[in-house]
């Protein structure tokens, strides 16, 4: 009976289309893509004459924008992905692949809030127990700390009225499930039911709420993409489970800036947080061998130098190979074919390795020029000298073009020591001479080498 009455209240919606059907197909019956349809619940229709006094539009000018107050997690480096601390009634989903430390950040965020607030833990994959032995592993200082172990949401949300909380964790999405659908959990129509009601919890009560979620292999939140669109905050945890370091990077946020990154530790005693990105990617990498530049990246409004990584081999295969870690392998096919084209530097009968160290994805375009000068440091074995940093968008045409945020590199650069930048002209700051490539620092500042074509990156590192 209760079957029957949960097909009636659902129906099955085309996630390509958005067309509505009564029945599960394996086929939508009007874009005719496969296994697009989803169950979800039927919105209910109210039946009678509406009242006159409607809702009534509001005039921005007199909306009051006061901003509602934020609440610190403890933890500077997820302060700053968030812009700032928490918002109270915001939904923020976390996701990463599993053993990277998405519910060691959750616990010790959380724990350290416990006793400002009062905080809940829900897990639908591991028991009470479990949760305990790893706040004891953590040392974690708090003693408010509530949890509470289900997979049922209905019975989480009456759990978060009865308690009052005023922050949540639900750990997982995937693993939750809610009565109003006959489906297994995991499934788009489970994950996207379950997320609406919680937001719903969120928005009514004020209530801070962090979902965890899985990534499937192609590195994308597993479940529909339209969950990213209930939520106000995507929080993505990358780097190598295998590594000591991550990076938690905000991929939306209604609250502050996005791309903004914060780095962290893996320790025996939970996440450590690094106050020192460029530093630390650059321990141990001063020697003069070829092959190897530095990129003054910039993730949100954090400049971090990277240690980028080239290796060109003669190739014993036909098909030499192209292989690249942590930079888009189409983006190293296309500044190949322009050092070929323009600098005449052949790479056709060599392999060609790309990396850069310690666990990061680069996917800005001012790396160009730093990953041009490690592969051409490497063709021609020759060593760029030590504190000598790049960054710069390299053309088609094999201009080197500007990049945002010029200065911000700069002083990043120089506050770590280096003492030449090889960088865009139009990168060059008003009141800055142009250095020649073998004059030093001038007034402690670092000599900047600008260039504007890759012709004359070639001739300056092949001397």
């Amino acid at each position: 009976m209760n079957k029957k009455s949960s097909q009636k209240n659902t129906v099955f919606v085309c996630e390509a289309c958005g067309a509505v059907c009564a029945k599960w197909a394996g086929q939508c019956p009007d874009c005719e893509g496969w296994n697009t349809l989803s169950e979800r619940v039927r919105a209910s229709r109210k039946t009678g004459k509406s009242s006159s006094l409607g809702p009534a539009a509001h005039r921005l000018a007199d909306v009051d924008t006061k901003q509602s107050p934020r609440v610190s997690t403890g933890l500077k480096e997820l302060d700053r992905v968030l812009g700032g601390g928490l918002v109270p009634g915001s939904v923020i989903l976390l996701g990463g692949e599993p053993g990277i430390g998405k519910s060691t950040l959750a616990l010790q965020a959380v724990s350290r809030l416990s006793d400002m607030m009062p905080t809940l833990y829900l897990s639908a994959e591991e028991s009470v127990e479990q949760l305990a032995l790893r706040y004891q592993r953590l040392n974690l200082p708090a003693q408010d700390l509530q949890a509470f172990a289900t997979g049922n949401l209905e019975d989480a949300v009456a759990l978060i009225d009865r308690t009052g909380a005023r922050l949540v964790v639900v750990d997982s999405i995937q693993t939750m499930h809610t009565e109003r659908l006959d489906a297994a959990p995991g499934g788009v129509g489970q994950v996207r039911a379950c997320a609406e009601m919680l937001a719903e919890v969120a928005k009514r009560d004020q209530v801070a709420v962090l979902i965890i979620g899985h990534v499937t292999k192609e590195g994308s939140l597993a479940g529909p993409k339209t969950l990213e669109h209930l939520v106000d905050t995507v929080l993505y945890f990358e780097g190598d489970a295998t590594s000591r370091y991550r990076m938690v990077r905000a991929w939306k946020n209604r609250f502050g800036a996005v791309n903004e990154v914060g780095v962290f530790a893996m320790t025996e005693i939970g996440l450590k947080e690094v106050k020192n990105p460029s530093a630390m990617f650059l321990s141990g990498s001063h020697d003069d061998s070829p092959g190897r530049s530095v990129l003054v990246s910039q993730d949100g409004s954090r400049p971090i130098l990277l240690e980028v990584q080239a290796l060109v081999d003669q190739s014993s295969l036909g098909n030499p190979r192209r292989l690249s870690v942590g930079y888009d392998s189409v983006r190293l096919a296309m500044v190949l074919a322009i050092l070929h084209r323009h600098a005449r530097l052949g790479f056709v009968d060599q392999d060609v390795f790309i990396n850069v160290a310690g666990g990061v994805r680069v996917s800005e375009t001012a790396a160009d020029l730093a990953v041009s000068a490690a592969l051409i440091s490497s063709g021609m074995d020759t060593p760029i000298p030590s504190r000598t940093a790049f960054f710069g968008e390299l053309g088609l045409t094999g201009e080197i073009r500007p990049v945002a945020r010029g200065d911000e590199r700069i002083r990043e650069a120089e506050k770590l020591g280096f003492n030449r930048v090889f960088l865009p002209l139009s990168n060059i700051p008003k009141g800055r001479d142009l250095q020649d490539d073998k004059a030093g620092p001038v007034d402690g500042r670092a000599a900047l080498v600008g260039v504007s074509h890759i012709t004359e990156l070639q001739d300056r590192l092949r001397v």
